[in-house]
């Protein structure tokens, strides 16, 4: 069995662009999140300018021997009576995929934003039901399936039937 390459998390920097321009611009990459791929370098850097460093914590998967960017992995507290919980969303390049990666840097993410965000308990996702690779991440990083959200939310076939998955901090 082949071990997953040692990853780190990392906040994006403007050289990343042809990194992120890789796997962010691979639809199969992006055919579950709410963003577009990005078709150019110049459009990376906008990405990274403009989304990856203004969020309130997204962080760039790296790899440990040098430093590259593979994927993202984020999470954005909610606001007001909502500030106990926080939402996640991640994504990793195809050459990576199957090597345990996004579920290593998953469980990264969690320790850290119970740490950064201390008025977080609850952190939480949402998963197309056809997304069977994500829904394994989640359970394997310890997330717990908590049901069906029909017809919860836009993805870019439309209005999709997602999982509610999360993660509670004991």
């Amino acid at each position: 069995m082949e071990t997953s390459p040692s990853i780190f998390l990392r906040p994006f920097d403007l050289s990343d662009a042809e990194d992120v321009l890789k796997w962010a611009g691979d639809d199969d990459v992006t055919r579950y999140l709410r963003w577009a791929s990005v078709r150019t370098v110049e459009e990376a850097r906008q990405h990274i300018l403009q989304t990856a460093i203004p969020h309130p914590w997204r962080r760039s998967i790296s790899l440990l021997k040098d430093g590259r960017s593979i994927g993202c992995v984020s999470f954005r507290p909610d606001t007001g009576d909502g500030r106990c919980r926080a939402d996640l969303g991640y994504a990793v390049a195809r050459e990576f995929w199957g090597r345990g990666i996004a579920t290593a840097a998953v469980r990264m993410a969690v320790e850290q934003a119970f740490e950064v965000f201390p008025e977080v308990v609850r952190l939480q996702a949402v998963v197309e039901v056809e997304n069977k690779a994500s829904q394994k991440v989640l359970e394997k990083a310890g997330f717990e399936k908590e049901g069906l959200l029909k017809k919860y939310g836009f993805c870019k076939e439309g209005i999709r039937d997602m999982f509610l998955y999360s993660f509670v901090k004991e």
